[in-house]
């Protein structure tokens, strides 16, 4: 199965997720880390890790749509099963959902439905939230929507500062991402409308 892992940042959630692939807990080949930002992080985590890095400009292109096109086009031509989102800051557009349909997984730092959008930990935190936690989910038309793979909750105790939470969240992420596209390698998933069954 060959995975293409889009990402904008650091790429923390890359990197557990190639070291899960590389330690034979993930039955699968990262094809490449393509990204939208020519300076993020998770380049020198891919030249490190010896992943196939892709810079695509979205400047180049006259519309969202049009970079989104052009990423649809690559992607299929590399033979790509499944397509990872790990802090990939975009919304992608029907064309390209509808292309990979439930083939994208995307992570998000709390309980979806709660919390929606890229501040979502900040949110939980200042919301006085007692429980938050992180989700993986399929990406549909809508943002942070999908049908929902795996859940994890993490307590917010008295006194917890945000960092920590972050931390926290951040420990949660490594780990669950790498099981959710495990069992998809594994065929363990079957999506029921608004459900997904582990069978």
């Amino acid at each position: 199965m060959n995975i293409a892992i889009l990402a904008s940042g650091n790429g923390t959630n890359f990197e557990a997720i190639a070291k899960a692939v590389k330690k034979g807990r993930v039955k699968a080949n990262i094809k490449l880390v393509l990204t939208d930002k020519e300076k993020a992080f998770v380049r020198k985590r891919a030249a490190r890790l010896k992943i196939r890095d892709i810079f695509v400009d979205p400047r180049k292109f006259d519309s969202r749509l049009e970079f989104d096109k052009e990423l649809v086009k690559f992607l299929k031509k590399e033979k790509i099963d499944l397509i990872v989102l790990a802090g990939f800051m975009r919304i992608l557009s029907s064309e390209f959902v509808k292309a990979f349909k439930n083939k994208i997984l995307n992570i998000h730092p709390a309980l979806l439905p709660a919390f929606k959008g890229d501040t979502a930990i900040q949110m939980a935190y200042n919301h006085g939230s007692k429980v938050t936690g992180v989700t993986v989910h399929f990406v549909d038309e809508k943002v942070d929507n999908g049908p929902i793979v795996l859940q994890e909750s993490i307590n917010i105790q008295k006194g917890l500062t945000l960092p920590e939470l972050e931390e926290k969240i951040h420990r949660v992420e490594h780990k669950l991402y790498p099981l959710a596209i495990k069992l998809y390698a594994e065929k363990k998933l079957k999506i029921r409308g608004r459900h997904v069954e582990i069978i």
